[in-house]
């Protein structure tokens, strides 16, 4: 058995984002603007490469949440409309004019900053509003708005071009009335904007969620994120009709170690677990500094050969354990399949997840750079 590299990989099926990217646009409806969000290194998936094949789909804009994530794909040669969810910090007003990317803005001050750069650039910048209608973080309170536009029609070099808002509770049906509430306060807020002289051409509320349950709520463009990558099953309600989706990621690697370990000797960090029989233990080489957190120990379960085994002892920060010892023909070199299909069996980001009371999101965004991202296609060979 010969390694050229460690073989622990991620690998992103392009052609299942794709796949989703059609799903949702064909559930949601052709008339509905799409910002795919790919902030988080597109959860964990690989912004540049996401981003080029979404654009090769004609997504409308992309979503990021800082400066530096929009210029990584504005150097990529991305050229689709990117809108930075987080705003800016202060002294890269430049940065986006330069490159053409669209800030959402949520105070007054950030505001000023902007406008005073654009108009030394002698332009007229575009930005989106961001209003907090109860999600309780970012965003200018929606009983506010007027007081922001009283200082806001100051700033002759911007024009809002967009408004948005985030749902707090988009996936919980027991809040509806929330979620309903917060987009009554959205439209009030867009109503006194309007009043002002302000025209924006994008209304942007729904998340991945709002989206499935109720369309654009109002809106004509809604942020599709965790759904474009196949994340869907602990994060949509249950019950409610939503587009097939296709897991895109999956996390291979391979057995590097096997020993047999008599019954009542224990395996890993702090003893936690304690062979009862005869055992053949596998060390696997992905820990929790590649995103395979502590707390699935003695949880979760990897596939070999088709079969589901268990994770024994603690997972450490750069090997797990896993018990094959009921694998028939087990061997050094087999194929692990920790996030993915198997033959027929499969475990999912969620199903992690579940046992570290999180969400596949986490799952998926933790994986850290040290497992090398595989793009491929169905009809080509790796692009990378």
């Amino acid at each position: 058995m010969t390694f050229a590299v460690r073989p622990t990989v991620a690998k992103i099926d392009l052609d299942n984002l794709r796949f989703n990217f059609r799903a949702c646009r064909t559930f949601i409806g052709r008339d509905v603007k799409i910002m795919a969000v790919v902030k988080a290194d597109a959860y964990g998936h690989g912004a540049v490469e996401c981003s080029k094949a979404l654009e090769g789909e004609g997504v409308d804009w992309l979503g990021v949440a800082t400066p530096e994530e929009a210029l990584e794909l504005r150097n990529a040669g991305i050229a689709t409309s990117i809108l930075c969810l987080g705003g800016f910090w202060p002294g890269q007003e430049k940065i986006l004019l330069d490159n053409k990317i669209t800030p959402a803005i949520y105070e007054i001050s950030s505001a000023a900053s902007l406008n005073s750069v654009a108009k030394s650039a002698g332009r007229v910048f575009p930005i989106h509003i961001k209003i907090d209608t109860g999600m309780g973080r970012l965003g200018i309170r929606w009983d506010s708005t007027a007081a922001f536009l009283e200082e806001f029609k100051q700033m002759e070099n911007l024009t809002v071009e967009g408004m948005m808002t985030h749902f707090a509770s988009a996936d919980d049906p027991s809040e509806d009335d929330f979620t309903k509430l917060q987009v009554t306060r959205f439209h009030d807020s867009l109503l006194v904007f309007r009043a002002a002289g302000h025209s924006p051409k994008f209304l942007d509320l729904s998340n991945s969620p709002g989206a499935v349950v109720n369309g654009a709520n109002g809106g004509n463009m809604v942020r599709l994120g965790g759904i474009l990558y196949g994340l869907g099953g602990d994060i949509l309600p249950a019950g409610v009709s939503k587009p097939d989706l296709k897991p895109i990621m999956s996390i291979r690697s391979r057995i590097s170690h096997l020993k047999t370990v008599p019954p009542g000797e224990s395996v890993g960090y702090g003893r936690t677990f304690v062979t009862k029989r005869e055992s053949i233990i596998a060390a696997i080489p992905i820990g929790y500094h590649d995103g395979y957190q502590r707390g699935l120990s003695n949880k979760a379960e990897m596939i070999v050969r088709g079969c589901h085994v268990p994770v024994v002892g603690r997972v450490s920060m750069d090997w797990t354990t896993i018990d094959v010892t009921d694998i028939r023909g087990v061997f050094l070199g087999d194929e692990v399949t920790i996030i993915g299909r198997q033959g027929d069996e499969t475990i999912l980001a969620e199903e992690l997840a579940g046992l570290i009371d999180s969400i596949s999101y986490e799952i998926t965004c933790g994986i850290s750079g040290r497992v090398p991202r595989h793009y491929v296609s169905h009809d080509s060979d790796d692009l990378r």
